[in-house]
C-alpha cells in the first residue's frame, strides 16, 4: 500500500488565495519553534511598553499639537480607545494562536493567504517605518542633548534627510545598527536591555510631569477645541503612531514561557500603562505651554521645560537623556517585532526561507536581522519623520481591522477552540474596533492614502511572483488545508 502523503487535489487560482491554514496547525507548530522560551509576563509587557512608549510621545506630540490644539488631550483617549478595542481582539488571538506571526497568522487562520499576506505586507510597514520613524527621533534628541550639554550640535547635513534639508540622517542609522548588534545575541539578552531603559524613560516621563505642573496654566485649554472636531480626529490619527508596539507582545509568542496565559495579560496592561502616561503628559504639556508654541518643534518636551519652566539646563538635559534611552528602547523592541513577522511569514514560504534560519546556539534568525536592519537603517537615514510617521500609522489600521474581523470569524468557526482570554461583548466590540479604525483611517491625507496604495501594488505583485508559487499550505494534504466557507 503506498504510504506516501495524499497528493493535494488540484487547485483553482481562486482557491490558492482563499486557502486557510488550521489553528490547530499553527498551535502545533508554535509548540515545536527553534526559538528560545525565556520571556514571562513581566517581560512581555516591558516588551510592548517599550516598543509603544517613546516617539509618540516625545517627539510626535510637537507635530499633533497644531492640528488639534488642547483637544489633543482627547485626541490620545479617542487614539487610546480605538487602540482598547484592538488590544482586546489580540489579546484573545494571542491566547489562542501563540505563535510569533502575530495578526498575519490570525488572517491565515480566518481570512485566507491573500489576506494573510496583505496583513503581513501592513506589518512590514508597520513595524520597519516605524523603527525608521522613531530611529530620526532619537537623532533629533541626541542633537538636543549635545546642544544643550556641549554647546554644539551635529549640522543637518549629516543629522537630516534629503528631505528636511539635509543629507543623510547618521544617528538613525547608528541606533539601528546599534539594536542589530543588541538583537543578535539572543532574546533574554534583549528582554534585560529593554527593562532597563523601560524603567529609564518612565522615570523621565515621570519627571517631566512632575516639573511641568510647577508651571500649569487651566487657561491653555481654553478653548478646548479651536479647531473642532475634525482637528481633534486629526490629531488622533496622527497620535495613533504614539500606540503601535503594544501588539509587539504577540510577536513573542514563541519565545513566552506560558504564551496562552501571559500575551494576553501583557497586551492589555502594556496598552493601560502607556495611555495613562500619554494622557499625564499631554496635560502637563499644554499646561505648562500654549499650543500654538508647539509648531515646528522637535524634542517637543525638553522645549517644553526650556520655554515655560525656566531653571537653566538640567530638566531639559535630565528630559533628553531619557528621550535618548526611550526612542533606543522603541528601535530594538520593534525592530525585534518585524524580524518574528519575517520569521513566521518565511517558515510559511511567502517569503524567502533566509528569513526563517535560526541560530542554534543564540536562537536569533540572525540573517534576517541583518537584513531588516540594513534596510531600516537606509531608510532613517533618507526619509523624513512626518512621512514614515502617517505611513505606518494606516499600515497599523489595516492590520488592527483584520485582527478585529479575525475575532468575530474566529468564534463562529471554532467556537470550540481553548481561549485563555475572550473579548466580553463579542461581536460587538470587535466590531465596533473595526469602526473606529475605519473613522480613523478617513482622516488620513491624500498623500498618505497614495504612498500606502503604491506600497500595496508592490505587495501583490511580490506575492504573485513569489509568495503564491512557494506557499508552504499548498504542498500540505488537502486534510490540512481548511476550504473557505
Amino acid at each position: 500500500m503506498d504510504s506516501r502523503p495524499e497528493a493535494a487535489a488540484p487547485r483553482t487560482r481562486t482557491h490558492s488565495l482563499t486557502r486557510r491554514l488550521p489553528v490547530r496547525h499553527l498551535v502545533g507548530e508554535a509548540a515545536g519553534s527553534p526559538l528560545k522560551r525565556t520571556m514571562g509576563v513581566a517581560q512581555l509587557t516591558l516588551l510592548s511598553v517599550g516598543a509603544t512608549l517613546g516617539t509618540g510621545i516625545f517627539v510626535v506630540l510637537g507635530q499633533a499639537v497644531p492640528e488639534a490644539g488642547p483637544a489633543i488631550v482627547v485626541s490620545f483617549v479617542l487614539a487610546g480607545v480605538t487602540a482598547l478595542f484592538s488590544a482586546l481582539s489580540y489579546a484573545e488571538l494571542a491566547g489562542m494562536i501563540p505563535g510569533s506571526g502575530s495578526s498575519y497568522s490570525y488572517a491565515y487562520a480566518t481570512l485566507g493567504e491573500l489576506v494573510a499576506w496583505v496583513c503581513g505586507w501592513c506589518l512590514i510597514l508597520e513595524y520597519g517605518v516605524s523603527v525608521a520613524a522613531v530611529a530620526v527621533g532619537w537623532g533629533q534628541y541626541v542633537n538636543e542633548l549635545l546642544q544643550l550639554t556641549f554647546g554644539v550640535a551635529l549640522p543637518d547635513s549629516l543629522s537630516a534627510p534629503p528631505g528636511a534639508g539635509g543629507t543623510l540622517n547618521i544617528p538613525a542609522a547608528l541606533i539601528v545598527v546599534l539594536a542589530m548588534v543588541v538583537l543578535l545575541r539572543g532574546a533574554k539578552e534583549s528582554a534585560v536591555a529593554n527593562t532597563i531603559m523601560v524603567a529609564v524613560k518612565i522615570a523621565a516621563l515621570v519627571l517631566f510631569c512632575a516639573v511641568a505642573f510647577t508651571a500649569f496654566r487651566a487657561g491653555n485649554f481654553h478653548p478646548l477645541f479651536p479647531l473642532g472636531a475634525a482637528g481633534m480626529s486629526a490629531g488622533a490619527a496622527s497620535l495613533f503612531f504614539s500606540y503601535i508596539g503594544f501588539d509587539a507582545a504577540s510577536t513573542a509568542g514563541e519565545e513566552a514561557r506560558d504564551p496562552q496565559r501571559d500575551l494576553p495579560r501583557a497586551i492589555i496592561l502594556s496598552l493601560v500603562l502607556v495611555t495613562a502616561l500619554y494622557v499625564l503628559v499631554a496635560v502637563a504639556a499644554l499646561g505648562a505651554m500654549p499650543w500654538k508654541q508647539f509648531a515646528g518643534t522637535e524634542a517637543t518636551l525638553s522645549e517644553v521645560l526650556v520655554r515655560s519652566v525656566g531653571g537653566g539646563n538640567l530638566w531639559p538635559i535630565l528630559l533628553s537623556v531619557g528621550a535618548v534611552v526611550a526612542t533606543t528602547s522603541v528601535v530594538l523592541t520593534v525592530q525585534y517585532g518585524q524580524i518574528r513577522i519575517l520569521f513566521a511569514m518565511a517558515r510559511d514560504g511567502l517569503v524567502p526561507p533566509l528569513f526563517a534560519k535560526v541560530h542554534p546556539r543564540t536562537g536569533v534568525p540572525r540573517a534576517n536581522t541583518v537584513i531588516v536592519s540594513a534596510f531600516i537603517a537606509v531608510l532613517a537615514a533618507l526619509v523624513p519623520l512626518g512621512s514614515l510617521a502617517d505611513a505606518t500609522s494606516i499600515g497599523t489600521l489595516f492590520a488592527f481591522m483584520l485582527v478585529n474581523l479575525a475575532v468575530v470569524i474566529l468564534r463562529r468557526r471554532s467556537p470550540e477552540a481553548p481561549r485563555s482570554f475572550r473579548v466580553p461583548f463579542s461581536p460587538v466590540t470587535p466590531l465596533l474596533g473595526v469602526g473606529f479604525c475605519v473613522y480613523m483611517l478617513g482622516s488620513l491625507g491624500a498623500g498618505t492614502w497614495i504612498a500606502f496604495g503604491a506600497w500595496m501594488a508592490a505587495g501583490l505583485v511580490i506575492y504573485g511572483l513569489y509568495g503564491i508559487r512557494h506557499s508552504r499550505l499548498a504542498l500540505l494534504r488537502p486534510d490540512l488545508q481548511e476550504d473557505p466557507a
